[in-house]
């Protein structure tokens, strides 16, 4: 399954709308994106998992669309 992660890339930092960023993950859960993410001391808002139409959106209209492994 493939997750849209919403997140700040500081913990430290209030979160900001306008300094979100977002990122793509293939994992069997959200526990499993979340534990994933957990060394990287993002500010983590959102995990939701994304539909086969909003993925190919997504993919189509994101240019800095990249996809990780959990």
């Amino acid at each position: 399954m493939i997750f849209k992660v919403f997140y700040q890339e500081s913990i430290l930092e209030v979160p900001v709308r306008e300094r979100t960023q977002t990122l793509y993950m293939e994992a069997n859960t959200e526990e499993e994106v979340r534990k994933s993410l957990a060394d990287r001391g993002y500010n983590v808002e959102f995990v939701t998992p994304l539909s086969d139409k909003a993925l190919s959106y997504d993919k189509t209209n994101d240019p800095d669309f990249k996809l990780e492994q959990a």
